[in-house]
């Protein structure tokens, strides 16, 4: 078989589409922390997924789990967590332990 170099253009034009198409892309999504409450309580997320947590009561919180913990956040300051295992992920606020929250990643 003989490939002609507009063959072979063609070809090779066309791996990297091949290879995008295939890559799952992460998302990310928002916990937003309001009235001593996180909202949403309860968030389905796929493994890779980035969840922000976002502050926005005057005391501060946190967003702490056996695997993540954004540390102390006050009004307006935000964090940011990879969810890196399938499962669910509890959390609650340390200062605010009636605060809690469920990551499910699948």
């Amino acid at each position: 078989m003989t490939i002609t170099r507009r063959t072979a253009l063609t070809m090779i034009s066309t791996l990297p589409v091949v290879g995008l198409a295939s890559q799952a892309q992460a998302a990310t999504h928002k916990v937003t922390i309001e009235k001593f409450k996180f909202s949403p309580a309860k968030l389905n997320v796929a493994v890779g997924d980035t969840v922000i947590f976002e502050n926005k009561d005057r005391a501060p919180h946190t967003a702490t789990a056996d695997d993540f913990d954004t540390g102390r956040l006050d009004r307006n300051e935000s964090a940011e967590v990879t969810i890196s295992s399938a499962g669910t992920h509890d959390y609650f606020c340390k200062f605010h332990r009636n605060m809690k929250g469920a990551i499910t990643a699948g």
